[in-house]
């Protein structure tokens, strides 16, 4: 029996006209009517990412993310390339630590099209043993050009470190000998065992009707057996505090990474962590890009970062800047650390940073690729629908006092780690050079 749930009604201003299906054999399949716009975003999310791979097959998930675009039981490479140009599409994946997603974007006219690519794409790879050789030759021409750019080598040496022994410090990519061992055996096996109904979820936004997609949903998808999935949940880790100097003299610039252990993705101060996290390095008004760069100018470049997870997450501070001047950088974070800790933000600068993320919510939502992917993450990570109202209101509910107290909380000396990359020379830092 199909079951459908109309969720998000009658939401005053900000209503979002979401519904929910599960089909019988246990696919969730979640829309989103946007009658104002004429594009539709089709995605099919597997809930499964690097961070769920065993270490012999790190890189699996996106290996596969890759293959599945070499061509199907009915199409090939380049039949696939022609017919999503020829309905004007917009045929793209990407995989995280959680998840793997395969999204296409049409005119709503071209919706039956969409899909029958994008099905034939998730349920249908050929993985032929010669396409899995030339394109481990191209991912490990991937890894070798992220391992080129300072900024990528910088979050990954930081993240190996951070969450060390755990496979969320393994790369997305894999690594050359992970890669290098993977075979059809392999990839058949990883894609029948995690491409289930059980681990799927079907997310459209845009100029639809609900009844016919579950329709062209069912066509596609319907016919799966409903066997259980067997990805591996591995327990939550633990962060380690980690000191890492690393030197590469090509570098004009020391990369600098400094984080600590934050919240999870569904915490309940998780709006008082976006702002922390804004009001430290989230734009131009925020402290350290006004201290840092406009009164030192010491980085032509400076943020925070959060990287929430579904049971632990990472606040982190990423900055370039001389050699001469690293120190001086580092001095003037941790002061920042220390001021944010002594000292409630004042209720400007926090109602400056409520309407900064608030219009960053709001701008996230205009368009139905936006909201596709909001439906998915939403569902996947908090099994309901968050209305625009519900966030802003639980926004604005965050008090200078919330902010103060997480700061307290979060940013210890004795949690925090630092990586520097770059021509470093004597440069030296233990432990007491992080005290904030």
């Amino acid at each position: 029996m199909v079951e459908t749930t109309p969720l998000a009604e009658n939401a005053a201003s900000n209503e979002r006209n979401i519904r929910r299906t599960t089909l019988p054999n246990g696919m969730m399949v979640l829309t989103e009517r946007m009658p104002h716009v004429r594009s539709i975003s089709l995605g099919v999310w597997i809930g499964t990412g690097s961070r769920d791979e065993q270490a012999e097959e790190n890189g699996l998930s996106h290996f596969v993310e890759h293959m599945v675009f070499k061509g199907t039981t009915t199409r090939s490479a380049r039949d696939i390339a022609r017919e999503t140009d020829a309905i004007g599409g917009n045929l793209d994946a990407f995989t995280g630590k959680e998840t793997v997603c395969f999204n296409i974007k049409v005119l709503d006219t071209n919706v039956p099209a969409a899909m029958n690519i994008l099905s034939d794409l998730v349920l249908n790879p050929t993985f032929s043993a010669d396409d899995i050789a030339r394109e481990q030759s191209v991912v490990l021409e991937e890894i070798k050009m992220d391992e080129d750019n300072p900024d990528y080598l910088i979050h990954e040496i930081h993240t190996a470190n951070f969450w060390k022994n755990d496979p969320l410090a393994r790369s997305i990519l894999g690594t050359a000998k992970t890669v290098s061992s993977f075979d059809e055996a392999a990839v058949r096996r990883f894609h029948s065992e995690r491409f289930v109904p059980s681990n799927m979820v079907f997310s459209a936004a845009g100029h639809l009707e609900h009844e016919e997609m579950i329709a062209e949903v069912t066509r596609y998808f319907g016919a799966l057996a409903a066997t259980p999935g067997t990805t591996t949940r591995f327990p939550e880790p633990s962060a380690t505090p980690h000191i890492t100097l690393r030197n590469k003299k090509s570098l004009e610039q020391v990369q600098i990474c400094l984080g600590v252990p934050a919240p999870r993705v569904d915490h309940p101060d998780r709006y008082a962590l976006y702002l922390l996290s804004s009001i430290l390095g989230g734009g131009m008004s925020s402290r350290l890009f006004q201290s840092v760069r406009e009164e030192a100018g010491l980085a032509y470049s400076i943020y925070s970062e959060l990287s929430p997870f579904r049971d632990t997450g990472a606040l982190s501070i990423y900055a370039g800047t001389s050699i001469e001047k690293t120190q001086e950088m580092l001095h003037l974070i941790l002061e920042e650390f220390r001021r944010i800790k002594a000292e409630p933000v004042s209720e400007d600068e926090l109602d400056r940073a409520k309407n900064q993320s608030k219009g960053n919510i709001v701008l996230g939502l205009e368009s139905s690729s936006s909201r596709m992917s909001n439906l998915a993450r939403q569902q996947m990570y908090y099994g309901r629908f968050n209305t625009v109202d519900d966030i802003i209101a639980d926004v604005d509910r965050v008090t200078a006092a919330d902010v103060q107290r997480l700061a307290v909380e979060l940013l210890k000396p004795e949690r925090i780690s630092l990586t520097l990359l770059g021509n470093l020379g004597e440069l030296k830092i233990t432990r007491d050079d992080l005290t904030c």
